[in-house]
């Protein structure tokens, strides 16, 4: 017996039945990252969204198609997360925009669909890459088109069309060399593949009359995104007092006052030109780097501020932020020590999150309503994080930008050329110029053996990598720190930044700063408590 048309109900038992294998199979996906590093999330981010549209389409009250797929755009939308779970999102708001008005759809409805979905990510990315959910997505539909046109049986279209996904999941090593050389095929194509696969396991229950229940893992595995909770200062804070200020001047000797200044703190910026100079320092003693600098010019837009008082503020109210003020920031991050400085530099809200902890869109739009300003700008820190962040600002009621920070080390940069009183356009095109002035370095353990840029790496080696690229890999920690650094140093470079995470003390971070120093006697070396997870260090050079 054909079946030649689809209702919201039946469509409704189908995305259980993919979302559920999307949870059996979620860790397998997120073992398929590209880099042996420890924070594959794909499958995660693919279930976690897909659970957040059909929970969505799940409250949908009648068997309209149209209405049960609309349902379950939203809900992928609000609940996407990584840029895997966008370009989900972006898929079925494809199939919506297909379906839109439609009780019942039938094989050519579900073929317009599929096409619809994989033209919609396709736009979503901005340089879409063959190899990847896109090309497996659009091969899909192909597929389904072409069996559509020989036939109204919905089931035998996706039948063959599942089957062109997992041919197409199997040639993306063959399209992307780095997939083909860490021996694994793309993981948000598998997590597609495995989607219409679930999809097809419902319809054969079904056809057994057998029911099927939602399985809803995120109660128990999803990460806490808490951007406005309460932070205790770690012990290894050891500075109370944020300072800021500009300095003007003529030819200020910017090496000699970062020389001068680093006795006094920890969390040293300063950059400008020879004529104005922007400083933030952590100090215990404000008024002697005030005195410093005097020396080279005269000083403005001085603010000193009382961390610790800041924090208990912070504790009891909440929200630090009292008058409103014409630009906010909103920043993702992860490591007590990272939030204090990101705070600390002006950013009013840090959302958790980073590696292994992506912000859906609806944490960055919940987090939004807490900065007190006029418009915002969202730092999201991660590459991972860039597409949901685009997504809420488009969301957010108010004027919203994203400053495609992809780095804690960047939003540091960036968020010394902020100025909460500019416009947001001009804070956008400074904070934005100011992430070609620091390099980024990652160092973690690998989790498990691979072949990444022509190295043989074990798990279990530390491993560094440069601004996202593979470089350095080793059984010494100490080693595969210089050779990062090495690796990332040029004939401009003065300062090298290292921000220590929670697998470190801060004695075993300052005896590897020490060696560092007496290796590059050229570069000044600070350490900072970070607290980050996972990575051992992160690492800016300027």
């Amino acid at each position: 017996m054909y079946i030649y048309s689809f209702d919201g109900e039946q469509l409704k038992y189908m995305l259980v039945g993919g979302v559920n294998l999307l949870a059996e199979n979620k860790a397998e996906i997120d073992a398929l990252n590209v880099f042996p590093v420890p924070d594959g999330d794909t499958g995660t981010n693919m279930y976690l969204t897909m659970l957040s549209g059909v929970k969505e389409a799940k409250q949908v009250d009648n068997n309209r198609i149209g209405e049960v797929v609309a349902a379950l755009s939203k809900g992928c939308l609000l609940g996407a997360r990584g840029n895997s779970g966008v370009i989900l999102s972006q898929i079925f708001r494809g199939f919506a925009e297909a379906l839109k008005g439609l009780d019942r759809a039938g094989a050519r409805d579900i073929a317009r669909a599929f096409s619809s979905g994989a033209g919609a990510a396709y736009q979503a990315v901005g340089n879409p890459v063959e190899g990847t959910i896109l090309t497996v997505s659009r091969k899909t539909a192909d597929a389904f088109e072409r069996a559509a046109a020989r036939s109204n049986d919905p089931v035998r279209a996706l039948l063959l069309a599942s089957r062109a996904a997992r041919h197409a999941l199997d040639e993306t090593p063959a399209l992307l060399p780095v997939l083909k050389e860490a021996g694994v095929v793309d993981a948000g194509g598998k997590g597609f593949v495995v989607i219409l696969e679930g999809i097809i396991q419902a319809l054969k229950d079904a056809a057994a009359q057998r029911n099927i229940e939602l399985f809803d893992l995120a109660a128990t595995q999803q990460k806490e995104f808490a951007g406005t909770r309460a932070r205790e200062f770690s012990a290894e804070i050891e500075f109370t007092y944020c300072t800021e200020f500009i300095l003007m001047g003529r030819n200020i000797p910017h090496e000699t006052l970062r020389q001068e200044l680093t006795p006094y703190g920890d969390c040293l910026l300063v950059v400008g030109d020879d004529q104005i100079a922007k400083v933030h320092i952590h100090s215990n003693h404000p008024g002697l780097v005030l005195e410093c600098a005097l020396k080279y010019g005269s000083l403005n837009s001085v603010q000193v501020s009382n961390m610790e008082e800041q924090n208990q503020d912070f504790k009891k109210t909440g929200d630090k932020t009292t008058a409103a003020k014409p630009v906010g920031v909103l920043a993702v991050g992860t490591g007590e020590g990272i939030a204090t400085i990101l705070e600390s530099m002006g950013v009013d809200v840090v959302v958790e999150g980073g590696q292994t902890m992506n912000p859906s869109t609806e944490d960055l739009l919940k987090a939004a309503e807490k900065v007190n300003a006029a418009s915002i700008i969202i730092l999201p820190n991660n590459k991972n994080i860039l597409m949901s962040a685009r997504q809420a600002a488009e969301l957010i009621d108010k004027d919203a930008a994203v400053v495609p920070t992809v780095s804690i080390p960047q939003a540091f940069a960036a968020m010394l050329a902020y100025n909460q009183d500019d416009t947001m356009v001009d804070n956008k095109a400074k904070m934005e110029q100011a992430l070609a002035d620091v390099k980024t370095g990652e160092v973690t353990k690998a989790v498990r053996d691979t072949v990444i840029n022509g190295m043989t790496i074990a798990a279990g080696d530390f491993i560094g990598l440069a601004d996202d690229v593979m470089v350095v890999a080793g059984r010494n920690l100490t080693g595969v720190v210089n050779t990062l650094i090495q690796k990332m140093l040029d004939e401009d470079s003065s300062l090298a930044s290292l921000y220590y995470g929670s697998d470190m003390t801060g004695v075993e971070s300052r005896e590897i700063a020490n060696q560092l120093q007496a290796d590059f006697p050229d570069i000044d070396f600070e350490v900072h408590y970070g607290g980050q997870p996972l990575y051992h260090f992160l690492i800016s050079v300027e």
